[in-house]
């Protein structure tokens, strides 16, 4: 067989993404978001901010609703994670306090409370805050759950649907109270408080399904 008939390289498309830029882009995001704002921000800032070319952002984000996104979801993941604790109570009680100190960060507060106001009248923007933080910070109930049934707190639930509403209701219901707590209330969430409500959780959880 000729050269001429063998398959060609496949082509580059493109230089390959820096981790250090993208981290470089993100922490601009949230510093100039604390500093300027939703309405003020701007791509052309945050480049200017992160030593890179605009192109390079919009290389990657279509618009700033998108990188905020992608910069609340990247402190999301690097700052919740869920230790084994020994006990249900006792992990939900880590959790809603490492969530409550992220959200008291003026970055995160700031971030978060711009793009779900923005999220209201832009379903792309909804879609986007469920895939990048609401789904993947859903592993932290999922792995919870996995531990207290392994240690016999929870049942198992054969059904998967079941099993997904229940994974749901559980990051509803933490989700909400905390940030309600924090960014509506602007009341503290203490030691105190996530005991109260981690005890509070578990009754309801241990109880099951009402039939």
């Amino acid at each position: 067989m000729s050269s001429a008939a063998s398959s060609p390289a496949p082509r580059r498309t493109g230089r390959p993404r820096s981790p250090e830029a993208d981290r470089a882009i993100l922490d601009a995001t949230r510093a100039a978001l604390v500093e300027l704002g939703w309405g003020k921000l701007t791509m052309g800032d945050v480049a200017a901010r992160a030593g890179v070319a605009k192109t390079t952002l919009y290389r990657r984000w279509a618009g700033k609703s998108e990188l905020v996104v992608d910069a609340v979801a990247a402190l999301f993941d690097e700052h919740l994670e869920l230790p084994d604790r020994g006990s249900l109570q006792a992990d939900i009680e880590g959790v809603v306090l490492q969530f409550a100190a992220l959200l008291e960060r003026p970055e995160t507060k700031t971030a978060l409370m711009a793009v779900v106001a923005e999220s209201t009248r832009d379903d792309a923007l909804r879609e986007r805050i469920r895939g990048a933080i609401v789904d993947r910070q859903k592993r932290l109930v999922l792995l919870g759950r996995e531990r207290a049934q392994a240690r016999g707190e929870l049942p198992y639930e054969e059904d998967p649907s079941t099993a997904a509403r229940t994974a749901d209701l559980i990051f509803d219901v933490i989700a909400g109270a905390v940030v309600h707590r924090t960014l509506v209330s602007a009341e503290p969430v203490d030691t105190t408080w996530a005991r109260e409500f981690a005890l509070m959780l578990v009754a309801g959880l241990s109880a099951g399904p009402r039939r």
